[in-house]
């Protein structure tokens, strides 16, 4: 639910940016070279499930959702930031690094400029 038209802006960029970081996920599983002997299925699937289950709420702007989905992103972005630190700056997971970290901060700052109205002082009497 979007509280105001800033929120509708917010929530615009974090999808943008959520489709990113999914369609960086599968290009990293297949460039430079795939895993050999391991199911790219199985691949795909673990990497990309505990995103997908936060694409509804994501994509409609729920609060509670996005609230999960940055806890969810922080485990991203700590595999990136290894991956890209043991790659010596390897492309895949240096985007992947500067996305997640992005998702994460337009996730909260989604969070904040979402945030219901407070009740009025007249409607407490």
């Amino acid at each position: 639910m979007l509280h105001n038209p800033k929120a509708r802006k917010t929530a615009q960029l974090t999808s943008i940016t959520y489709l990113a970081v999914l369609i960086t996920l599968v290009v990293t599983t297949f460039y430079p070279n795939p895993v050999e002997g391991v199911s790219i299925p199985l691949i795909l699937a673990v990497k990309l499930i505990p995103l997908l289950v936060f694409a509804v709420p994501v994509f409609r702007g729920h609060n509670r959702g996005y609230i999960w989905m940055a806890f969810v992103v922080i485990f991203y972005f700590t595999q990136a930031l290894v991956s890209a630190w043991l790659s010596q700056g390897g492309i895949g997971p240096t985007v992947l690094t500067v996305l997640t970290f992005a998702l994460f901060t337009l996730a909260m700052v989604h969070l904040k400029v979402n945030r219901p109205a407070p009740p009025t002082v007249a409607a407490k009497q």
